[in-house]
């Protein structure tokens, strides 16, 4: 198994109304939209762009990608 393989390098990507623009504050946790789970980056910031592109008119709206990776293993660099 190639090193590429078998190392995974979790993304999940949520987004939600904020209550205002200044703050992480959601307005409604339980709208929360849970995107996905991405096995790297790139398909991570794909979904991440597409959700922002579609919400563009809402500015309290965003969407943010979490390295999931670096939760799982802190000491682990990409």
């Amino acid at each position: 198994m190639s090193e590429e393989k078998s190392k995974q390098l979790l993304h999940l990507v949520f987004g939600g109304e904020l209550e205002s623009l200044e703050g992480m504050d959601f307005r409604d946790l339980e709208e929360l939209d849970i995107v996905g789970i991405y096995p790297n980056y790139e398909t991570a910031f794909a979904a991440w762009k597409s959700k922002a592109q579609m919400t563009v008119d809402n500015a309290h709206m965003r969407y943010f990608i979490v390295h999931m990776h670096k939760l799982l293993e802190p000491g682990i660099d990409d």
